[in-house]
């Protein structure tokens, strides 16, 4: 009887540099590096559209930028911070005008906010009912914010005219609530026109995003309020609002972005030159800069405006994380 030895296997030596891990390396760097390099395009975008003018806009702000410098803005005499001084100088002419423009941009933008707000809750919380053409009634509130601002605003401007608009004759012709037709965009009534126009283009939006936010709250937790004898009220105020929360912590702070930062309502609504009650900070810098034409003041007071909006932004979102840390312990 003869025993056999079996073969020794063969072991295959793989070439250095060829191992499975670095084989697997240049794999998973593609997989990760992708992500990345679909960025890109728009990276370079956001670069060149906001990033740039940016940059250029605090550099305009140093300068003594006027209509004598515009075929070359880089050979303005640099001017420190002067702009800036002349800016948040209250007792000067500038400053004065600045502040009174802040301040009625401030109280536009809390009372644009607010009431928008109101109205898309009243009119989300509304529609969460079943009834007949609540699919129509929620098109309708969703046309204001499907309209172009232009056209929206053009519209309002008809409507406010002094003699044959449709807001004078319905409140003095029909309704007889003035004394006499009043002027809407000139004078103190500016502020009351400007504000309509906002809120009206404004709350569908709110009213998008709550009613969005209201499809994430259980049902059962209202049948278990009704059983237990909650109302409707109760409800709103136990259920819904606390469930809106991160809602409407984040709508909250995109509409006071845009509220305050909002140039077309004012610019079509009363033109270059708004009312001294409608006078918001947008179209404030506008004319500083392309009215007066002293761009490196008009710069200045975009950078300031930048600050603020950051500041506002942080303390905002740091009180809201905030509670939601306290809450959540």
């Amino acid at each position: 009887m003869t025993t056999t030895v079996p073969a020794k296997a063969e072991v295959r030596q793989s070439p250095p540099g060829t191992a499975d891990g670095p084989r697997r390396r240049p794999g998973r760097i593609r997989r990760i590096g992708l992500p990345y390099l679909l960025l890109l395009p728009a990276l370079l975008l956001e670069l060149l559209v906001h990033l740039v003018p940016m940059v250029i806009g605090v550099l305009m702000s140093f300068k003594e930028l006027t209509q004598f410098y515009i075929r070359d803005w880089t050979t303005a005499p640099w001017n420190g911070i002067d702009n800036y001084r002349m800016s948040v100088d209250f007792n000067a002419p500038v400053g004065e005008a600045l502040l009174h423009s802040f301040l009625v941009t401030l109280a536009f933008t809390l009372l644009s906010v607010g009431l928008c707000w109101l109205i898309g809750t009243a009119a989300a919380i509304y529609m969460q009912d079943n009834f007949r053409g609540r699919g129509l009634l929620r098109a309708l509130f969703l046309v204001p914010y499907a309209l172009p601002v232009y056209t929206a605003v053009i519209t309002w401007v008809f409507m406010f005219q002094h003699d044959n608009g449709l807001v004078n004759h319905v409140l003095h012709d029909q309704l007889g609530i003035t004394d006499k037709p009043s002027f809407w965009l000139i004078g103190d009534n500016s502020f009351i026109a400007l504000l309509t126009v906002s809120v009206w283009k404004g709350w569908p939006f709110a009213f998008l995003i709550v009613m969005a936010g209201l499809q994430n709250i259980p049902k059962e937790l209202y049948e278990a309020a009704a059983l237990d004898g909650a109302g409707m009220w109760q409800q709103i105020r136990r259920i819904t609002l606390p469930s809106l929360s991160p809602v409407n912590q984040v709508l909250v702070l995109v509409l006071f972005l845009w509220t305050f930062n909002d140039f077309n309502t004012p610019y079509v609504l009363f033109g270059k030159t708004a009312p001294q009650a409608a006078d918001l900070i947008s179209v404030h810098i506008y004319q500083a800069s392309f009215v007066t034409w002293n761009f490196g003041t008009g710069s200045a007071m975009s950078v300031l405006l930048l600050l603020f909006l950051l500041v506002v932004t942080g303390v905002y979102l740091v009180v809201t994380s905030r509670g939601r840390r306290t809450k959540h312990a």
